[in-house]
C-alpha cells in the first residue's frame, strides 16, 4: 500500500510516517518511480508505534524497543537485553511517577472545588 492509505487506515499524517520512517521505526520498498510502498503489517506496527508514544516513549527508546515486540505470529523478533529491560523498567517508574503527581494533583483540585462550591452555595465570594 502506498503511503496515502496507510496514513488513512491509521489516522497518522504522512509527515509523521516519514519520520517514523526516517527515526528507522518504519519501512518501506520503494516503486521504480520513488514511492513509497508498505506492507500489510506496518499497519499495526503504526498503531504499535502510536500506543509507545502515547505511553510517554520518544523515537530512540521506541527503536530500541521495537526489535523485542512480537510478532504477528505471537513470537518475539528478537531477543531482549538486560539492558533494555531495565531502560523499559526506568521508563515505566518514570510514567508511574507522572501517574502519582498527577493524582496528588487532582486531590488538591478536588479540595479547591468543594470549598469553591460550599462558598458559591452559601453566597460568599
Amino acid at each position: 500500500m502506498r503511503i496515502g492509505e496507510l496514513a488513512a487506515r491509521t489516522g497518522v499524517s504522512e509527515r509523521s510516517l516519514r519520520y517514523y520512517e526516517k527515526q528507522g521505526l518504519l519501512s518501506s520498498d520503494r516503486t521504480p518511480g520513488g514511492h513509497r510502498e508498505y506492507l500489510e503489517q506496518a499497519v499495526d506496527r503504526v498503531v504499535l508505534i502510536q500506543g509507545l508514544y502515547a505511553a510517554g516513549l520518544h523515537s530512540r527508546k521506541i527503536a530500541q524497543l521495537l526489535p523485542c515486540m512480537r510478532d504477528a505470529d505471537g513470537g518475539p523478533n528478537e531477543i531482549a537485553t538486560p539492558r533494555l529491560v531495565e531502560e523499559l523498567t526506568e521508563e515505566r517508574e518514570r510514567i508511574d511517577g507522572m501517574i502519582a503527581d498527577l493524582v496528588r494533583s487532582r486531590g488538591v483540585l478536588n479540595e479547591i472545588i468543594e470549598v469553591a462550591a460550599e462558598r458559591v452555595e452559601l453566597g460568599t465570594p
